[in-house]
Formats: structure tokens, C-alpha cells, sequence
């Protein structure tokens, strides 16, 4: 899968080591490396559709409006990102297609339950 960020700036924090363990500490920023292997890896978002999803637990977020997805840090924290497509792949009773979903795009890290 192919991994878009949601300006240069996050790009370069999120690629470069040092920065990403200054802003966000070290076990977070290993975790933040480790979801980024993962999703590269992948094919499309489909290989993280739940029952397949731990330890990421790749999820869509609920009530943040269509095409919102975390997968889990160290809790409470959650990588969050969209799929990078316009219009968003949808199946035919309008959920999201996780098997089309081969690009996406970092928007940050967050507490979801803030």
C-alpha cells in the first residue's frame, strides 16, 4: 500500500527517527514505525479488516464522519488516516471497500477518547 501524508511536514516527522521519538517518545514512535511497515506491506486496507486486524486493530472511527480510520499505539493514542481517493471507494450498500483502499493518507496521531 502506498502512504501519503497529510502535508510535508508530518512526512519528514514521520520519516526521519529522531524527530518522530522527540515529538512523540520512544515506545510510541517504534509503535508509529511499526504500523507504517505493516501498512506498506499490505496489499489494500483489506488486510487489516477486522477479525484479521490484531495487534493493530485497524478500525473505521464512528461518528468522525465516512473514510476515518485509527489503528492502535500505545493506548489511548491511534494512528489516524483516510483513504486518498476522490470519490472514496464505496461497495454497492455504501460502506467503505477496504479491498480498494490501497492509498492513504496520515493525518496525524490522536486521542480518540478526548
Amino acid at each position: 500500500m502506498d502512504i501519503n501524508f497529510k502535508n510535508r511536514k508530518m512526512e519528514k516527522l514521520f520519516n526521519e527517527g529522531k524527530m518522530l521519538e522527540k515529538e512523540h517518545g520512544t515506545k510510541r514512535a517504534r509503535k508509529i514505525r511499526m504500523r507504517l511497515t505493516v501498512l506498506r506491506a499490505a496489499e489494500s486496507l483489506k488486510d487489516f479488516w477486522p477479525p484479521k486486524s490484531p495487534p493493530e486493530r485497524c478500525h473505521e472511527l464512528r461518528g468522525h464522519g465516512v473514510n476515518k480510520f485509527s489503528m492502535d499505539l500505545d493506548h489511548p493514542y491511534r494512528l489516524i488516516f483516510i483513504s486518498d481517493y476522490d470519490p472514496v471507494p464505496l461497495k454497492k450498500d455504501g460502506g467503505l471497500d477496504w479491498s480498494r483502499i490501497t492509498v492513504i493518507k496520515i493525518l496525524g496521531v490522536e486521542n480518540t477518547h478526548e
